[in-house]
């Protein structure tokens, strides 16, 4: 059995951030058209050290794309020098049942969730958004800001905000030298989500908090929010008031948001929010299914957990790219 095995650089040589846009909102099609066989991820505590360990699996029939994720959550790691997040993508022949690939999954989970909200960004916000609020500046904070420079080009200033605000003036610095020349943008810190939400038109929130990390009621009319962080009910990085008022509430997959995602099931358990006040997945809304932004003063909202879909089919996608060009190295097991 032959399998090829893909770090970062091999990933990043053969796929871009516009590709993986693309394989994110097709997959989400697939996803919404019921072709798609995606159980919710398996999750399993370690408390001992304070960690999470999730197994996101399924097989996306259209694409030919099957295989499981390991990622993990160790909020930690980053005191040892480590990724909070690091994974691993399994990617296996949906005709035999054999591996076929190794690549990384912590690259591979960046890439895919900065390209769903990339995806929603494109198709939910005002096409002159001009500033861009990025909270949190962990391992996902990157793939975002590219992703939304990707579909937004007019974006001019981007403002970070963490509560580790060293982290956050270093992110910017990092962000400015990796992006500012390219796409003709300022990147700075703030000294409080407050100032970073102030007269932005695209908010995205990348965290694992389990409270809110910007008061909805500063959001200016017509903005945009990606919520990208809550991956079980105890997380809400989104208060209530932010999902209640939003005029457009959309999900990457409905069944993920309404089991996982704390920032919709403590309104939801609450009584001020249901299902019903949802307007329907990405995939039906890039298939022209259900209504976008109707107007410059409407807040919509995206709220995404994640599904295992995306990395299949991305990974599927680096897959093939880099057995036409050959990247990577094969081992024989």
């Amino acid at each position: 059995m032959k399998i090829r095995v893909l770090n970062q650089r091999d990933m990043k040589a053969v796929f871009s951030m516009e590709d993986a846009i693309k394989a994110a909102g097709d997959a989400l099609v697939m996803y919404s058209e019921g072709k798609t066989n995606i159980p919710l991820r398996a999750n399993l505590r370690i408390d001992e050290h304070n960690g999470n360990s999730l197994y996101m699996y399924g097989y996306a029939a259209p694409a030919d794309a099957l295989g499981v994720k390991i990622v993990s959550v160790y909020p930690g790691n980053s005191a040892k020098g480590l990724p909070n997040v690091p994974a691993t993508m399994v990617l296996l022949d949906s005709a035999t049942g054999q591996v076929c690939a190794l690549l990384d999954g912590t690259l591979l989970t960046r890439i895919r969730t900065g390209a769903v909200a990339g995806a929603a960004t494109k198709l939910f916000s005002r096409e002159n958004s001009k500033v861009f609020a990025l909270i949190g500046t962990g391992g996902q904070a990157e793939g975002q800001l590219e992703a939304v420079l990707t579909v937004r080009p007019g974006i001019e200033l981007v403002k970070v905000y963490s509560r580790n605000g060293d982290k956050a003036a270093a992110f910017a610095k990092d962000m400015q030298a990796k992006f500012g020349e390219k796409f003709g943008i300022k990147v700075i810190a703030t000294a409080s989500s407050a100032e970073a939400v102030e007269d932005a038109d695209i908010i995205t929130t990348a965290t694992t908090s389990k409270t809110a990390v910007f008061d909805g009621r500063l959001v200016k009319p017509g903005a945009h929010i990606n919520a990208v962080g809550s991956y079980t009910p105890d997380m809400a990085e989104i208060d209530e008031y932010t999902v209640t008022h939003a005029d457009k509430v959309y999900a990457d997959t409905l069944e993920g948001a309404i089991e996982e995602s704390g920032d919709l099931i403590q309104p939801m358990n609450k009584g001020v929010f249901s299902e019903k006040n949802m307007l329907g997945e990405l995939g039906q809304a890039i298939k022209g299914e259900i209504p976008l932004r109707e107007n410059d003063s409407e807040i919509t909202f995206f709220e995404s957990t994640g599904s295992a879909v995306l990395d299949i089919v991305t990974a599927k996608r680096i897959y093939e790219l880099a057995e036409a060009g050959n990247v990577g190295c094969v081992i024989d097991m």
